[in-house]
């Protein structure tokens, strides 16, 4: 009989079935999407280390092998994955989303890297790659839509060289980096916190047009039915909801995963075939939300009495207990507090402990809202017609407005918690990396051997690039006593006197000088066990037993008795050279043939797209040189990525919640409409009734969000014990986070101010 009255009670009827359909089919939607989300970055992390390429390494070339360089750049700040093949045998491998492999010259590119080279926004790109595009890449070779990869045919890599790799098999079979415990304990309290909000609006939504059901019951003892009886046909209707709100929300979640796009603005790319939930989980949702539509729904029931004469509800309600409010965040509390006191065991924390504990305290701000905000209305006094207006209504009853509002404190408190341990652990995931960005702006450099004339080519043409103010370049190559031991040799750096003085503190200097630099105990490079001296005898060999296969290229050469030494220098990459510095006219000719070669880059920040322009000068003299921009600190990926996922969540939630509050607010304005009705042919004016929808939903919030401050201070301090960190708060961020609240509820308030003024007439008095 409930599930009847949802389908066939007339329009009202109707309107209330739909607008808890409505609300439950949005946290429905969230809730697919959550569920599928791990199954997405499964399915890309699957796809990126299929096309990786340390597995099936070989080193002899066959008619199997392939031979693989990097190839990445950046574009406009976007990454640019690219690898340049070529192939040592017909059976070579292909890379997965090719049928073939692409012929010297040739490049396979992505769709999103097609476009982008197609379009204005590409022109300095397509200068960098200006191959002839013979195909594109399948999905199945991508890690998502958004894509910029690349792969191109190239009949200038060698074996000998350590710009390319050789491969009889792509893919990446060593074992996925485990996520460390405080990261792990920051994705499932983000879980957490982003599904607390979901669940509050299902219960909110599964409670709408209470008052008008009620009703409906009393009407229902009049002819026979008994409490339970009314009571189990409310439940029927909530159920009916509910289960048109299962399928509203699979609608709207397949609505937005056509729309991943979007999370292209996060740098986050996944395809819309990735969100496929987790059949189980899927279950599970299709269960939990009927299921707790109908105890919500009874769980409301309990406080109303239902009498053939009407609903004892239209006077004050009596006073809400405040002990087993009290009783959810002191448990959760207690959850947490011995891992607070332990720390991590074994370094992992212990996670339905965290679940648990996080969950009640986040529950709690539910159950304390609606006692608090009764508690504080009860004391307001008099004022302006909008503002007794408003008072009086929610000293009438201030559980809707509660409600209404548990949303955006739940996701307020869990934010301001996950604020405070993002920042209680940022320091950990961001490392120095000791470059001087005001010495350099950019690198430049190869591992591939070229000769000294090719190094100086590639130096003068990327000093005289537009935008570029110097560019101080340097080659290397290896020495030793044999010329087959790595351990045994040392570094051998040439460069002319201004590029040396970049690495050692020389102040005498001209060509055909060298210098030994003063030993400093370590090096970011090789550190040799030969430590060299005036006047001992070598051999300079660019191999040194470092490159597999590599036909010995040994030169001899004495190392001249007056190199002084000098103390070393740090670099612009913060790297401190070991070894010998030598000026071209101070080693044999034959030995500059086979270099690498490295060069720091100052550019002129006036000059626009400076550093694409670099990059295009770079490819444009040496295809296979590496280009990257220097930074004074380094960001964990994977905390980055953490945090995207983060930003994603919490964008999605922000939406839903507002949604929903719009719904809600819409849903309280129609049960409200007579009384709006009888106000208005009372002579209210309509500033004053719209002033008091404001006040009405103003003072809630305000409370909500001072009680999500103080849960999510104390949740964000538990967290910071339970990593081992001092308690701070960033007071900054937690002001955006509760303006960030406020302006959601703000603005549904401003969008429900339409509707509400085609309320407010007298012809809404008019009844059948």
């Amino acid at each position: 009989m409930g599930a009847g009255f949802a389908v066939t009670g007339g329009r009202e009827g109707w309107t209330r079935t739909l607008l808890t359909a409505i609300g439950v089919g949005l946290g429905v939607a969230l809730l697919l999407l959550t569920t599928a989300i791990p199954g997405a970055l499964g399915a890309r992390d699957d796809r990126g280390r299929g096309r990786d390429e340390l597995s099936g390494r070989a080193q002899q070339a066959a008619e199997n092998t392939l031979l693989v360089a990097t190839i990445d750049t950046t574009y406009k700040g976007d990454d640019i994955r690219g690898r340049a093949l070529r192939a040592e045998g017909p059976r070579a491998p292909v890379p997965p989303g090719l049928s073939r492999l692409p012929a010297p010259g040739e490049m396979m590119v992505s769709p999103a890297l097609a476009d982008l080279l197609a379009s204005k926004r590409g022109a300095l790109l397509k200068e960098r790659l200006p191959y002839r595009t013979a195909g594109k890449i399948a999905d199945r070779g991508l890690i998502g839509p958004d894509d910029l990869t690349f792969y191109l045919g190239s009949d200038a890599l060698t074996g000998d060289s350590n710009t390319a790799v050789r491969i009889t098999a792509f893919g990446n079979d060593f074992p996925a980096e485990k996520l460390d415990p405080r990261l792990l304990l920051l994705v499932v309290v983000m879980f957490v916190v982003l599904l607390m909000p979901v669940a509050v609006l299902i219960a909110t939504a599964v409670r709408f047009g209470g008052d008008r059901r009620d009703r409906r019951l009393a009407a229902l003892r009049l002819v026979g039915a008994d409490a339970r009886t009314t009571r189990w046909i409310a439940a029927g209707e909530a159920l009916a909801g509910s289960l048109f709100g299962l399928v509203l929300g699979l609608g709207f979640f397949l609505i937005g995963r056509q729309l991943t796009g979007a999370a292209a603005a996060f740098d986050l790319s996944i395809f819309p075939g990735d969100l496929d939930p987790s059949v189980p989980l899927v279950v599970l949702v299709v269960l939990a939300v009927p299921a707790a539509a109908v105890a919500v729904t009874l769980f409301a029931l309990r406080s109303v009495v239902i009498e053939p004469l009407g609903v004892v509800r239209t006077g004050t309600p009596a006073r809400r207990r405040v002990w087993w409010r009290l009783l959810l965040p002191v448990v959760g509390v207690a959850l947490l507090f011995p891992l607070i006191r332990r720390g991590a065991d074994a370094g992992e924390f212990n996670r339905f402990q965290v679940i648990g504990g996080t969950v009640l305290l986040l529950f709690g701000v539910t159950a304390l809202l609606p006692w608090l905000v009764e508690a504080m209305v009860a004391r307001l006094g008099a004022g302006r017609v909008s503002w007794q207006l408003a008072v009086r209504r929610l000293q009438l009853g201030s559980g809707a407005a509660s409600r209404s509002v548990n949303g955006i404190a739940v996701a307020v408190a869990g934010a301001i918690a996950l604020q405070m341990l993002f920042m209680g652990i940022e320091k950990d995931y961001v490392r120095d990396t000791g470059q001087d960005t005001a010495r350099a702006q950019m690198s430049v450099s190869s591992s591939g051997l070229i000769g000294s004339d090719r190094v100086t080519e590639i130096t003068d043409g990327i000093r005289r690039t537009k935008g570029v103010r110097s560019a101080f370049g340097h080659s290397g190559t290896r020495i030793g006593d044999r010329g087959d031991n790595p351990a045994e040799g040392t570094t051998l750096t040439i460069g002319t006197c201004d590029a040396l003085r970049e690495l050692a503190r020389i102040e005498r200097c001209a060509d055909g000088d060298a210098f030994i630099i003063e030993a400093s105990g370590s090096s970011d490079r090789v550190v040799g066990e030969m430590r060299p001296t005036p006047g001992r005898q070598v051999v300079i060999d660019p191999a040194y037993g470092m490159i597999v296969g590599a036909a010995p290229s040994r030169t001899p050469w004495r190392i001249p008795a007056a190199a002084p030494t000098v103390p070393g220098r740090a670099d612009a990459h913060g790297t401190r050279y070991d070894g010998v510095l030598a000026t071209p006219g101070a080693v044999p000719a034959a030995a500059t043939r086979k270099l690498t070669y490295s060069m720091d880059v100052q550019i002129d920040p006036t000059v626009p797209d400076a550093r694409d322009l670099v990059r295009n000068a770079a490819a444009r003299v040496d295809p296979l040189s590496t280009v990257y921009d220097l930074s004074r600190t380094q960001e964990s990926r994977r905390f980055a990525n953490v945090r995207t996922a983060l930003f994603i969540g919490t964008a999605v939630v922000l939406l839903l919640i507002g949604a929903s509050l719009l719904v809600t607010m819409l849903e309280q304005l129609r049960e409200r409409r007579k009384l709006l009705s009888v106000l208005v042919a009372f002579g209210t004016r309509r500033s004053t009734l719209s002033w008091s929808v404001l006040y009405q939903t103003a003072v809630p919030v305000a409370l909500g969000l001072v009680l999500a401050a103080g849960t999510g201070v104390g949740l964000g301090a538990a967290l910071l014990g339970m990593v081992g960190r001092p308690f701070t708060v960033d007071w900054t961020g937690m002001a955006s986070m509760i303006g960030i609240g406020a302006g959601v509820v703000l603005l549904v308030t401003a969008l429900s101010l339409p509707p509400l003024w085609r309320l407010m007439r007298p012809d809404g008095l008019r009844t059948e």
